[in-house]
């Protein structure tokens, strides 16, 4: 028979089951029941696990082989109202351009060019050619480098009297050195630390790029060098830690730097570069540990009565508020933005959600730009203007939108974990995040921080690091001298020629007094001075000796 549909042939038949049977079949159907609702259940959290593993990847993906800049966004990122064509590279139409640039400070190295001698008569009539007194000027800049030896000629004096005390001789004084009997003059050591802690060029490419100029040195002597003079900075270290212990705002990071040199009690080679930025200072610190000692022992001992300390949320931060409880930490903004884009680009699903929260902290850039623009510096903020009051009410009603904001999203059922990951972390350092509304001398974000990094991150990546301790101890001295007189506008070769120079005539050791080098405490013509590049120094170079000549200089 074949079973066309309808009812079941066997649904009205009767089957016979002891009661074992019967309660044997229940508890099967009762196990089996159970087994299928774990499995679902092991199904969903597999899938979660897959969900998660892929976000992880696609994360990495991002971060190995995705955009390094911040500044743009991939198409799928772009605001709706935003335009995708991509912006060209070089000045931008309609933009104001710098203009050409003044050289007038530069020395002036006269040429004179005549025309060929059968031009100055008619090629016809062969009549002379009158001279006008007149001439036709064109400029074209140049650079030149070269090594020489500066040959020192010290006056040497009999005596012409018997007096009692006096010595045979009397030679002129020696020149100044920046170490004893060094043989590299102050140039070069300007050169090689400009180049080394602001450029990031190795020792080595130093090297070979000298001796193209004829100056072949080997790394050793350089290092041997540079080893001196790390002592003649520790002065100038001290006022610069002073100075950022008074001011009542700082940025503060921090990134790896290897040192090459076993430390008892430290294993593998892994040090941290941490940088504190104020208004007035960048100071550097290469520690062994990234734990929170670093910038308790740095801001240890404030002479404010409160510090705004700028940062991200590593808990070494967090820490140093708990233990100073002067400090008031604000937390970056663009750190936020990164959670949600880094949600966008590993779960695809959570894309406009994600990218939703990034246009609304782009508004809330906006609105803090707006009243940046109507601060005054000088006044309090109950004396700020109208326009300014107008423009922070602005700014308070935004972050009361986004809180309610967060606080809804967080307390839906349907939320993604991940996203209430990110909420989380919003809303536990809502507090740190809003500091910049009372205080509009802090900016929303550790930006400056950040960028203080971005050289020395360069040098690390060229020469690796340092291959000691003294070495490590001399970089962070070296940034922080040279990124200072660069917050400072002013000349970073010119400064530092004039502080070795200083050196070199005491004798090898500081200067006693310091006010002529620090950029608070030097007067405006000083500042204008050291603002321009080092003046032009021209030497009488004489020739080569000949062939057999020995020189005993």
């Amino acid at each position: 028979m074949v079973y066309t549909g309808g009812a079941s042939p066997f649904e009205h038949q009767r089957v016979e089951l002891s009661k074992r049977e019967f309660i044997e079949l229940k508890w099967e159907a009762n196990y089996w029941q159970a087994q299928h609702r774990r499995a679902l259940a092991r199904i969903a959290e597999l899938e979660k696990e897959i969900e998660h593993l892929e976000a992880k990847n696609r994360d990495l993906q991002q971060r190995l082989f995705g955009r390094r800049s911040e500044k743009g966004r991939a198409k799928s990122e772009q605001s709706p109202g935003g335009s995708d064509a991509k912006r060209r590279r070089g000045q931008q139409p309609n933009s104001r351009s710098h203009g050409r640039r003044d050289h007038s400070q530069l020395p002036v190295v006269v040429m004179e060019r005549d025309v060929a001698d059968d031009e100055k008569t008619c090629p016809r009539c062969g009549a002379a050619h009158a001279r006008l007194p007149l001439t036709e000027e064109s400029e074209i800049l140049e650079v030149e480098v070269r090594a020489h030896r500066r040959r020192i000629r010290r006056a040497v004096y009999r005596r012409g009297c018997q007096c009692e005390g006096g010595g045979g001789l009397i030679i002129a004084p020696p020149e100044p050195r920046v170490y004893p009997k060094a043989t590299l003059g102050v140039s070069v050591w300007t050169e090689v630390l400009v180049d080394k802690y602001l450029f990031g060029r190795p020792t080595y490419r130093l090297c070979q790029a000298l001796a193209a100029r004829g100056l072949a040195l080997a790394p050793g002597t350089l290092t041997d060098g540079l080893r001196r003079l790390e002592p003649l900075f520790e002065p100038l270290l001290a006022a610069l830690h002073e100075k950022q212990l008074g001011e009542p705002h700082v940025h503060g990071d921090e990134t790896r730097w290897e040192v090459f040199e076993a430390l008892e009690g430290k294993a593998g080679h892994r040090w941290y570069l941490w940088v504190f930025r104020s208004a007035s200072v960048v100071f550097y610190r290469l520690e062994p540990t990234r734990g929170a000692q670093v910038p308790k022992a740095h801001l240890g001992k404030l002479r404010v009565e409160a510090l705004i300390f700028s940062c991200d949320r590593y808990s070494a931060y967090k820490c140093l508020a708990n233990e100073i409880s002067i400090i008031i930490l604000a937390f970056c903004w663009a750190h936020v933005r990164r959670d949600f884009l880094q949600l966008a680009r590993s779960y695809p699903k959570l894309s406009d959600w994600a990218l939703g929260w990034v246009e609304e902290i782009a508004r809330l850039y906006h609105v803090n730009g707006q009243r940046l623009q109507h601060w005054d510096r000088v006044q309090t903020l109950a004396a700020q203007s109208p326009s300014y009051q107008r423009h922070q009410q602005a700014l308070e009603t935004h972050l009361s939108v986004l809180s309610e904001r967060r606080e809804r999203e967080r307390a839906e059922a349907t939320l993604h974990p991940a996203a209430g990951k990110v909420l989380s972390s919003l809303g536990e350092h809502w507090a740190g995040l809003t500091v910049f509304a009372a205080h509009p001398e802090v900016p929303m974000d550790n930006n400056p921080g950040e960028q203080s990094l971005r050289l020395p991150v360069i040098g690390r990546k060229n020469f690796y690091g340092s291959g000691s301790q003294w070495s490590a101890r001399l970089a962070a001295a070296i940034l922080t001298v040279l990124q200072t007189i660069r917050l400072w506008n002013l000349n970073p070769h010119h400064w530092l020629y004039c502080w070795l120079q200083a050196c070199a005539e005491h004798g090898g050791q500081p200067p006693p007094d310091l006010n002529p080098f620090l950029p608070w405490t030097m007067d405006k013509a000083r500042q204008r001075e050291l603002s321009q590049p080092l003046p032009w120094q021209p030497d009488e170079v004489s020739a080569p000796p000949a062939a057999g000549f020995h020189d005993t200089s």
